[in-house]
């Protein structure tokens, strides 16, 4: 007996396969559907409009979730990023005997300062790879003697807006 057009048992109304279907598991799936069967093809509108909404509403907030997130992972990263610098701001002040200066900035962390003072005992690099940009990909900014403090450095990022002062996402972050 051929299988084209054999009947598999399925909860669905008058099913029928076409081709070779019988070695498959067991499976709730209506393919090729006779024509003159009561079997419905497809979604009706309403049913689309309710699965889209549905969907709308779970992007909507899981979206809200991760936005949230990403502002948060930068404010951190660039607080982290901070005390990596003043940890290697730290290690030239103890070979050099002063931080560098404004005009240095941290590019004295990789190269050894061309101009004045030039450091008597600089052993750099004192960090691994290049200076980074703040998680919003501006340079951040260093001043020596500081301004905060003026016997120690000022190491800070201006946020998401790139200009002093704000709230949030926009606040400055700083250290030491």
């Amino acid at each position: 007996m051929s299988r084209e057009g054999s009947r598999v048992p399925s909860p669905h109304r008058n099913v029928r396969l076409r081709g070779d279907y019988e070695s498959l598991p067991h499976a709730n799936i209506r393919l090729h559907a006779d024509p003159g069967s009561s079997a419905r093809a497809g979604l009706t509108l309403l049913e689309l409009v309710v699965v889209i909404t549905v969907l709308g509403l779970l992007a909507g907030l899981v979206g809200i979730q991760i936005f949230g997130r990403v502002s948060e992972a930068k404010t951190t990263t660039a607080r982290t990023q901070i005390e990596l610098l003043s940890t290697a701001l730290d290690s030239y002040r103890l070979d050099n005997g002063v931080y560098p200066t404004t005009e240095q900035g941290l590019a004295a962390l990789r190269e050894k300062p061309a101009r004045g003072p030039v450091p008597p005992n600089w052993r750099g690099p004192y960090l691994r790879r290049a200076v980074p940009l703040d998680p919003w990909e501006r340079p951040y900014v260093y001043r020596y003697p500081g301004e905060r403090n003026p016997s120690m450095f000022d190491l800070l990022s201006y946020g998401r807006d790139g200009r002093p002062g704000g709230e949030g996402e926009d606040a400055d972050l700083g250290g030491p």
